[in-house]
């Protein structure tokens, strides 16, 4: 899709990644819609994207309502005419070992995380498919391909993603549709996420280093965007090496994971403020969060990798392949470091 004024659809768009990605898009001049459940942070990042330079259209909605999500994606047509983008990023989590998550949890987490990208894809077709055009973005994660200790539910949800995209990629492909879906797999972000999520663990959760800021993910996800017919992107070196070292050695990736992904998930002290998974602490009564959380001081602000993904067809072949080997052979060493 040509550079130019479009109507973008960002759900999770009051903090985190939602957040930057929702500035990011604005500051092309284009009009976004944000959807999420928390008003005080909706305001937050209306305001930014006005700011920015775009036109927002504030949309309060629970992705894992598929009417709701319906009725939104109709009151964004309905203002901006049609819709050219839509991103899907909203989700919720747990930290728990598995035992320690109730079944009411698990659902809630597998209804926003997984359910909630269906009913928004779904809305987003019904807009797209008339028009035989847009894009849209599956936010997902490392975590799509390769699971970690305390968060099951989370990393059931975006492996389940990942398959309903191939699915539905398969299908547009089938149909020579005109709508392109494509997937963006993140590294470990700095977002406020780590201070709302539910957690049953004695510290504080944190996001498992290196870290990146989210404004790394955004300028990916806005590229994916106007390049939907590549299949995915990956972001961050950490990405890269994970995902080849667990297609490669995935029984050492249990082991190392197994010693070391408790104590790498949390930080001493105690738990940050009320979790989210029922209700948005930017609500009424809450505040607003911004795109950030609180890992400023060792969250990274440029991924070269991803800079190398997005431009790859520049750098060409050999130059890629070179540095997905140096990236296999670094988390390589990495995981045979903790043998």
């Amino acid at each position: 899709m040509p550079k130019g004024r479009r109507t973008v659809v960002v759900t999770g768009a009051s903090g985190g990644v939602g957040r930057a990605t929702a500035r990011a898009f604005a500051a092309r001049g284009d009009r976004v819609a944000l959807l999420a459940r928390g008003r005080e942070g909706l305001a937050g990042a209306a305001d930014e994207v006005q700011r920015a330079g775009g036109e927002a259209l504030v949309v309060p909605v629970d992705m894992a309502d598929a009417k709701a999500v319906d009725d939104a994606a109709q009151r964004v047509a309905d203002v901006f005419g049609h819709i050219d983008v839509w991103v899907n990023d909203a989700f919720a989590g747990v930290f728990a070992p598995f035992t320690e998550i109730t079944p009411d949890e698990f659902r809630r987490v597998t209804e926003v995380t997984y359910l909630g990208y269906v009913f928004g894809t779904r809305a987003a077709l019904r807009h797209m498919l008339p028009r035989d055009r847009g894009t849209i973005v599956q936010v997902g994660s490392a975590l799509a391909y390769r699971g970690i200790p305390l968060q099951s539910a989370y990393c059931g949800a975006k492996h389940a993603i990942q398959g309903f995209n191939e699915s539905l990629r398969c299908e547009l492909l089938h149909a020579r549709s005109g709508v392109r879906t494509t997937m963006v797999q993140l590294p470990a972000v700095n977002t406020p996420q780590f201070d709302w999520v539910l957690s049953r663990m004695p510290g504080q959760a944190r996001p498992v280093a290196p870290v990146y800021q989210p404004e790394v993910a955004a300028r990916a996800i806005v590229h994916a965007a106007s390049h939907g017919r590549r299949r995915e992107y990956w972001v961050g070196g950490s990405t890269v090496a994970t995902l080849i070292a667990n297609a490669v050695v995935p029984g050492l990736l249990d082991r190392y994971l197994a010693r070391t992904g408790y104590d790498s998930q949390q930080d001493r002290g105690g738990h940050g403020g009320p979790p989210n998974l029922w209700a948005p602490v930017d609500g009424p009564h809450g505040r607003d969060h911004g795109a950030h959380g609180r890992f400023d001081d060792q969250a990274v602000a440029r991924s070269p990798q991803d800079w190398v993904s997005r431009n790859r067809g520049r750098m060409g072949a050999g130059l890629v392949v070179g540095g997905l080997g140096a990236a296999v052979t670094a988390g390589l060493r990495r995981v045979k470091a903790h043998q």
